[in-house]
């Protein structure tokens, strides 16, 4: 029972550090603000993010040195646990993204507010190994997403 005159606490927004960078020429990819918006939209904690939008030999040449897989990738997370606070870089390939959008006959900007969402919950430790946490993960990523005032990321409704 909540006692009179009791205002529960807030927890103030979690703070946002970011930095983007543009590895290919910017002409028509998101600013810096509207990403911003996205990753902010997703953040639980405060953190220190660099989001680099790529052309594909960078991101293929990343995820063959990290990953083991020798193709360009849609989006690539990479966290560094012990720094505080939570902090990592998210790395967007362009032309992967571009083609994705077009296939999957949706605006490029909502495929970018997506990847960027994803790339966020990545680095707060979220994934999509099993179906359990695909699940979970997918849940949060269209609940975001459609905030954000984008139609459901996976076609669903």
């Amino acid at each position: 029972m909540a006692r009179a005159g009791f205002k529960p606490v807030r927890k103030p927004p979690a703070g946002l550090a970011l930095s983007v960078q543009y590895g290919v020429a910017a002409n028509g990819l998101p600013s810096r603000q509207r990403i911003r918006t996205w990753a902010k939209a997703t953040l639980l904690t405060d953190a220190q993010v660099t989001l680099r939008l790529v052309g594909a030999r960078e991101a293929r040449k990343l995820n063959r040195d990290f990953r083991g897989r020798d193709y360009a990738t849609n989006v690539l997370t990479f966290a560094y646990p012990d720094i505080a606070p939570l902090s990592g870089d998210i790395v967007l390939c362009v032309p992967v993204v571009a083609q994705e959008a077009r296939r999957q006959r949706k605006p490029v900007e909502a495929h970018y507010a997506h990847l960027v969402v994803h790339g966020m919950l990545h680095l707060q430790g979220f994934d999509h190994e099993n179906s359990d946490d695909a699940g979970v993960m997918e849940a949060l990523e269209a609940e975001i997403v459609m905030k954000l005032g984008y139609a459901h990321p996976y076609g669903e409704q």
